[in-house]
């Protein structure tokens, strides 16, 4: 039995015992695992908001622009203290902040989302597969490639990348040259494309390039991959802890080999290799059409936002 209260409970209680006002924190650790369905449910809240001052239709709009591309604004228009309040019964909201802060060291579990096949599992021992050590380095050189991106869109905007300063930029100076005037709204979706990849992989997924753009960005992910295992084998090893080892652990020529080519129109030419096929389309397509998705690839949310 629980301890004996002397303080009145029910629907007068406030009025015997004086409502007090109280200060309470509360700390949440949220993992994003539906990054449509936070954004469908953050606009919803944004259409019902009512808005004061000057053109509200246009804070209104700002405001959905913003949840639309940000998980972190997505998140904090669904937990405003206000919005929490609300939903609890008997209690007024006197006020409140609310601070959102990305965990740095979070990682998928990539031994759960890529269990390695046994014959106790019934799998097929011996047949390729895309390992957890695997998918965990080529993780960490898309984001990696994507941050980098994302820094040279903001250091450069539009401005174009020149011989003289090649070595200034990060990431889109390794892109063919005849990118390098490109506009910062296609730098911005190249930049993504890495993000995109790297959710696949998040997900479980083998990161199957849906489009050109993305068959260069997985390229550019696996020689990165390649050369910091070469360049600092034990920092890799620090980076994989406790992930289980396997015999098709790093094997790029693998990975090029299972991982291009799974979409895509067929070139017809059975003896073109993986990059060899990815140079002919690139350079028989213009830039803005390198984002077009293969007509066998499913294609990824167009409303999916950008991480900057």
């Amino acid at each position: 039995m629980g301890e004996r209260s002397d303080h009145p409970q029910g629907p007068g209680a406030a009025e015997y015992s004086e409502a007090q006002e109280i200060e309470a924190t509360v700390v949440l650790g949220i993992r994003i695992t539906d990054w449509p369905a936070l954004r469908a449910a953050a606009r919803a809240v944004v259409e019902d908001l009512v808005f004061d001052g000057v053109d509200p239709e246009g804070q209104r709009a700002a405001l959905l622009r913003e949840v639309s591309e940000d998980p972190n604004a997505a998140l904090g228009t669904l937990l405003h203290p206000d919005r929490l309040v609300s939903a609890i019964p008997g209690v007024e909201a006197l006020g409140g902040t609310l601070e959102i802060s990305v965990t740095e060291d979070f990682a998928p579990d990539f031994a759960e989302l890529f269990p390695l096949e046994t014959e106790e599992s019934g799998g097929g021992v011996g047949d390729w597969t895309l390992t957890p050590r695997t998918a965990c380095l080529l993780h960490t050189q898309l984001i990696t490639l994507a941050d980098a991106a994302y820094d040279d869109l903001e250091e450069h905007e539009g401005e174009p990348v020149t011989e003289e300063e090649e070595h200034e930029w990060a990431v889109l100076a390794r892109l063919p040259r005849r990118t390098w005037s490109m506009h910062r709204s296609w730098r911005r979706a190249l930049s993504r494309t890495f993000d995109d990849l790297a959710e696949d992989l998040a997900l479980g997924e083998w990161p199957l390039p849906r489009c050109l753009a993305e068959e260069l960005a997985l390229r550019l992910a696996l020689v990165d991959a390649r050369e910091l295992l070469g360049a600092q084998p034990q920092a890799v090893a620090d980076m994989m802890g406790d992930l289980p080892v396997d015999l098709y652990d790093y094997d790029w020529d693998g990975c090029v080999d299972e991982l291009f080519g799974v979409y895509g129109p067929d070139d017809g030419d059975p003896e073109l290799d993986a990059a060899d096929r990815t140079d002919r389309l690139l350079a028989a397509t213009h830039p803005e059409g390198w984002f077009l998705p293969y007509e066998d690839a499913e294609e990824r949310d167009p409303a999916r936002g950008y991480r900057r």
